[in-house]
This record gives structure tokens, C-alpha cells and sequence, in this order.
């Protein structure tokens, strides 16, 4: 007899072995048609597997979180089929389920999106086929003779320990593949392919360029199509296209990886810096800076040298090695070193917006999002064991008053020690200790995220959501005790002894490029007043009155309004919708009736229109709405 434990409590008794799929439709054929895998003694396996002895089993349907990912890896697989059926000389390397969907990387002639049409067409005799998808297993020997022609997946199954091999087949395809995967073809019923590109062979550039076909899959039309759309509106929101646009910024062959700020994103860039360093004020924080180039020694005894060395910019200086920071956690050791400290000065909040520099591959770059120079909002909090809980939550605190100010709501995750690390068993536990406390009490819902902390400490991480549902990790908060003991680190307690700090390593913007490209796309240029580049425009309807437009802009610019006229010869739509292309949230139309009467017509971004409003009425309202950091553009909403 064999026993299995369902979630419910329920529990199912056969005479033989069972597939999950024969449990599925022991519980009825309507719960089992909605049925792709299960989880056998908490291993995602197979709906085909066999349950040969007691067992707890939970079986995963379509509205599991897990769900996804089996169809999309099993899709990942449909695609390479048809993609062997067309070109006849393709090699196929890996295939992963990702986020949104799958991709498979395969050596084979350049393709384009133009070709998706084909190898769509040939996906769909295949889904209809509802070909039956079988594991397999082989020895390490009998692996690398089935594959004697594929280098890829033979240099892969070399590197593999002794033992069994498993593999999937469907119909006349074959590949390496750990699983699982759905019962057969039929199951993806909704894919579509998205985009190619090109990517390097284990992300090597010294190696095979291949291409990557990137797609997608759901289990309905609906919800794939819901998805499509959603891809139209964030490609609609792209940074890269909308900071182009709006003159934002740009990046130069001359400095790779590297962007280059343009007058109006550098309205943005300092507007954003003025808030942040506004509200650390408000939170008792100081700031700092520190240099970008500092020598081997410094690197070494922080522990980058040797743990993060391959994403360094180094150089030779007098026979002295130097690295370029890619953070910049020692130097503020040093300063917080430089002289000795007592109990009563801490908590110490000091905070740095520091340049950092780091190697990433050319194939990785991605606008504002991946970068090799970017700006990070370090803090560094140094404190006493007892204050660990409070300074926490004061970041918490802090991190959740900055986001809600531009519309972001956020989750929190926590990361525990990775397999590559520096410190004792009894810091790393002191600390995750400590991070859980803080979280506890703080009282938002988090998630633990085992092994992901950074080299030299656990860490939560914050991870925003914007206005297209998407997550970004941005702010992290990481409790160290390595960096303090390496550095020497010390304070005089009430015993008159010396006491070794705690370290509170903390980003709330994280990389500033990064973060800035995130609100590009959250608010698709659409900036909050506050921070709009450029905050009025002044539409003269002829060129007589130009010379009254300029002096209401030198009134306002006066009061502090960020203002521009458009003096151009062109027709009022023109020049009206000109300026919403540039997303200027306030466009000011200018007449002989307006000039007369001492009033301005004001038209906002969202389509409202209001005349004769008086001209300190309008700076009395906006500049209220400026100093508030008011999201909506809501100037006559009590009218």
C-alpha cells in the first residue's frame, strides 16, 4: 500500500504505484486537465513520475506561482524542435525558463524578427502533434556518445559529475535537461516569439557569438495577449527612447558603459539630489566624500581585491597598484578610522553620493539600467549592538517616506550568507539575527532569499514596484561586522574600553542612473512638476507679443519656476503640441486678451485648460505644489 499526504490534510491510499497524474484524476479529470508537474517530497518533478512509496505530493496547477516556469522551460523546448526542424545545421547550448518567459541560445545563422513568422507556423504542427515529453536518463559515457556531434551540450556533460544523466524527448527531439516539464506539446498552447539578439557562448566574447531567441508562453490567449500589451506599453516608456527625446542624456562610443548628462537631465539628476540630501539631513545623516582611485592595499584589506577583483578597473601608478572603486564601503572606513570615537557619537549616519566603476560585459549594457560608471547613494551607519534594531527601521523609515514621494510602492527580501565570504560563523549569524529583528518589527511581509547576501554581510534588499507592475531592486540595507574588524575599528563604551562597531551598509536610490532610468519609464517623461526639466512654457500667438512673454518669464524664473518661451514663427497647435512631446507639464498660452487683462490660460499635460488666472495666483499655486512634491498635476482641482 502506498500512502501520500495531500496539502489538505487528505490522504490518498493505492494498492500500486501512481503517476501524479494518476492522483490528479483520482481527484477528478477536471482538477487533473489543469494539472503540469508536482512537488514529491518537496522536489518539483514530473506529472509523469511514479510514486512508489509514502509520500507527501502537491500538485501543481495552471494558478500555482511554479506553474509558469515548468511551461515556459518546456516551450523553451518547442522552440529549439522547430527551430531543427528549419535550419538543419543549428546547434543547440542552453535553453532557461527567465522572468517573462525563455530563451534559447543556438549557434546558427544570423535570424531576425522577420523569421519568427516560419518558425511560429512550425511551433504550432508541433503543439498540435500534443507529442508526449519522456525523461530519460544515461550514463556520463553514453551522454557524451549520444551527443558526439553537439560541442555545446558535449562540453557541458564533460563538466558533469559521474552518474545518471537526465534527458527529455518529444517526437524525433532530444535535449539535456534536468526539468521538469509538462506531460506533453499540447500543453503550450499560447507562445509567442519576442526578440533575437546576439550572445557569446558561456558570456565569453573570446568564444561563439550565437543567437538568442528570446520568448514567451501562457496558458490562455487572454493572459498572453494581456502580457503582449503590456510589452507595447513598456516599450512605449523605453528610457533610452524617451531621455532622446526629452534631451536627457546619451551615451558615446568614445566612453562605453559610461553616460553623458545633458542640461535638462541634469535639471532632473540635481532636483532628485536635492531631495535626497533633504531628507538624510531631516533623518541626522552627514555626508562625505571620498576619492575614486585607491591603491591595492586598501582593496586587499577590504577583501575586494580577492572577492571582486574581475569586476575592477585597476592601473599601475609609480609601480603601485590602484583600482578605480567599485564601491565605496572602504573609504568611508577610513574616515570613520581617521579618529577616536566614544559611545555618545553613536549612532554615526554618514552618507555618500560617490562615483563607482565597475567591469560589465558589453553584451550586458542596457541603457541606464546596466552601466560601467555609475553614482551610488551609500550610507554608512556605525553603531552599538544595541542600536542595530532602531537604525534599521529608521532606514526602513526613511526608504519607504522617499519612495512613496515619486508613487512606489515596494516589497522587501532577505538575503543570507553566500558561499563566497569573509567573516565568522557567529557575525554572520549576529548579524542576519539582527536584519530579522528589524524586519520583524518593522512589520511589512518580507521574503527570505537563502545565500544571496553580500560577500561580507546579510542584507534586506528593497525592491520597488512602478507604474507598469515591474520590480527593480534598489535599495539594500546590509549589516557588516567583517569591514570594521579588517579596517581596525573601534569606539570607547561607558566601561572606557574599546568596543568594536557595528557597520549598517545602506542605498536607498541605489545606482542614481539606474533609478533615474526606472522613473523615466515609471512616469513615461511624464515627470511630476518638481522635477520636469522644464516646468512652463510660454506660447506667445504672434511675435508682438514675445517681448510680454519674456518678461512673465523673467518674473517667474525670478520666483524660482524653471520657464522657457517658444519665440519660434510656427502656428499655436504646433508650438502646443510640441510641448507636450517634451512632456512640459504647464503650457502657457498668450494673447493680446491675456496681456490686457494681466492673466494667463493654462494648460496642463492631462488635457485641462483654465483661463484668466492671475498671475501671482498661478506662482502662489504652483510653487505650493513645487514645495509639496505633489505627484498629480491637480493645480485647479478645488475650482
Amino acid at each position: 500500500m502506498i500512502n501520500i499526504a495531500l496539502p489538505d490534510g487528505n490522504l490518498k491510499t493505492f494498492e500500486n504505484a501512481v503517476t501524479g497524474l494518476d492522483l490528479a484524476e483520482s481527484i477528478s479529470a477536471d482538477f487533473a486537465r489543469n494539472c503540469v508537474a508536482m512537488e514529491l517530497d518537496e522536489e518539483l518533478v514530473d506529472l509523469t513520475t511514479s510514486i512508489t512509496a509514502d509520500a507527501k505530493v502537491r500538485l501543481i496547477t495552471q494558478k500555482d506561482p511554479e506553474a509558469l516556469h515548468v511551461l515556459r522551460h518546456s516551450a523553451a523546448h518547442v522552440m529549439a524542435q522547430a527551430i531543427l526542424r528549419l535550419y538543419k545545421d543549428a546547434k543547440l547550448t542552453i535553453g532557461p525558463a527567465i522572468e517573462d518567459g525563455f530563451y534559447y541560445d543556438i549557434d546558427m545563422g544570423p535570424v531576425s524578427e522577420e523569421d519568427f513568422a516560419k518558425i511560429e507556423a512550425e511551433i504550432k504542427k508541433i503543439i498540435k502533434a500534443r507529442l508526449p515529453i519522456y525523461r530519460k536518463e544515461l550514463s556520463k559515457a553514453e551522454a557524451l556518445e549520444f551527443y558526439k556531434d553537439e560541442p555545446y551540450k558535449q562540453e557541458m556533460i564533460s563538466e558533469l559529475e559521474d552518474g545518471n544523466i537526465s534527458f527529455y524527448e518529444q517526437g524525433e527531439f532530444t535535449d539535456l535537461c534536468r526539468g521538469p516539464h509538462v506531460p506533453h506539446t499540447g500543453y503550450v498552447k499560447a507562445i509567442k516569439l519576442i526578440k533575437v539578439s546576439g550572445a557569446y557562448w558561456r558570456a565569453d566574447p573570446t568564444k561563439a557569438q550565437l543567437q538568442r531567441i528570446y520568448g514567451t508562453a501562457f496558458f490562455s490567449k487572454k493572459e498572453l495577449n494581456a502580457h503582449l500589451k503590456f510589452l507595447e506599453e513598456a516599450k512605449k516608456r523605453n528610457h533610452r527612447k524617451i531621455g532622446q527625446a526629452m534631451d536627457l542624456f546619451s551615451f558615446h562610443e568614445e566612453a562605453p558603459g559610461m553616460p553623458f548628462f545633458h542640461p535638462k537631465g541634469m535639471v532632473v539628476w540635481n532636483s532628485l539630489l536635492d531631495y535626497w540630501r533633504a531628507e538624510h539631513r531631516a533623518a541626522g545623516y552627514v555626508e562625505t566624500k571620498t576619492p575614486i582611485m585607491l591603491n591595492r592595499q586598501l582593496w586587499e584589506k577590504s577583501g575586494h581585491w580577492e572577492n571582486y577583483r574581475e569586476n575592477m578597473y585597476t592601473s599601475s601608478i609609480d609601480e603601485n597598484d590602484y583600482a578605480i572603486k567599485p564601491m565605496n564601503c572602504p573609504g568611508g572606513m577610513l574616515i570613520y578610522g581617521r579618529k577616536p570615537h566614544s559611545y555618545r557619537d553613536l549612532p554615526l549616519r554618514a552618507a555618500e553620493v560617490g562615483l563607482v566603476h565597475r567591469h560589465e560585459l558589453s553584451g550586458v549594457l542596457q541603457g541606464l539600467f546596466r552601466v560601467r560608471a555609475f553614482h551610488q547613494d551609500d550610507a554608512h551607519l556605525y553603531m552599538m549592538p544595541e542600536q542595530i534594531e532602531d537604525e534599521i527601521l529608521g532606514v526602513l523609515r526613511l526608504s519607504e517616506r522617499m519612495y512613496s514621494t515619486f508613487g512606489l510602492g515596494f516589497h522587501l527580501e532577505l538575503s543570507t550568507r553566500p558561499d563566497k565570504s569573509i567573516g565568522t560563523d557567529e557575525q554572520w549569524e549576529h548579524a542576519t539575527k539582527g536584519l530579522e529583528s528589524g524586519l520583524k518589527t518593522y512589520g511589512h511581509d518580507y521574503t527570505l532569499n537563502e545565500g544571496d547576501g553580500a560577500f561580507y554581510g546579510a542584507k534586506i534588499d528593497l525592491h520597488i514596484k512602478d507604474a507598469l507592475g515591474r520590480t527593480w531592486q534598489c535599495g539594500t540595507i546590509q549589516l557588516d561586522m567583517a569591514l570594521p574588524e579588517r579596517f581596525d575599528l573601534f569606539y570607547i563604551g561607558k566601561d572606557n574600553e574599546k568596543h568594536r562597531p557595528i557597520t549598517l551598509h545602506r542605498t536607498v536610490f541605489g545606482s542614481i542612473e539606474r533609478f533615474f532610468g526606472i522613473l523615466i519609464e515609471h512616469f513615461a517623461g511624464k515627470f511630476p512638476l518638481w522635477l520636469a526639466p522644464v516646468q512652463v512654457i510660454l506660447l506667445a500667438i504672434n511675435d508682438e507679443l514675445v517681448p510680454y512673454a519674456e518678461e512673465i518669464q523673467q518674473k517667474f524664473s525670478g520666483a524660482g519656476l524653471r520657464v522657457e518661451v517658444d519665440s519660434r514663427t510656427e502656428s499655436l497647435n504646433k508650438k502646443i503640441r510640441d510641448a507636450q512631446l517634451q512632456q512640459i507639464p504647464l503650457i502657457l498660452t498668450i494673447g493680446a486678451k491675456e496681456r490686457d487683462a494681466g492673466t494667463l490660460a493654462v494648460r496642463t499635460l492631462d488635457g485641462t485648460v483654465k483661463y484668466g488666472l492671475a498671475h501671482d495666483e498661478f506662482l502662489k499655486r504652483v510653487l505650493s505644489h513645487i514645495e509639496m512634491r505633489q505627484l498629480s498635476l491637480d493645480l485647479f482641482a478645488d475650482d
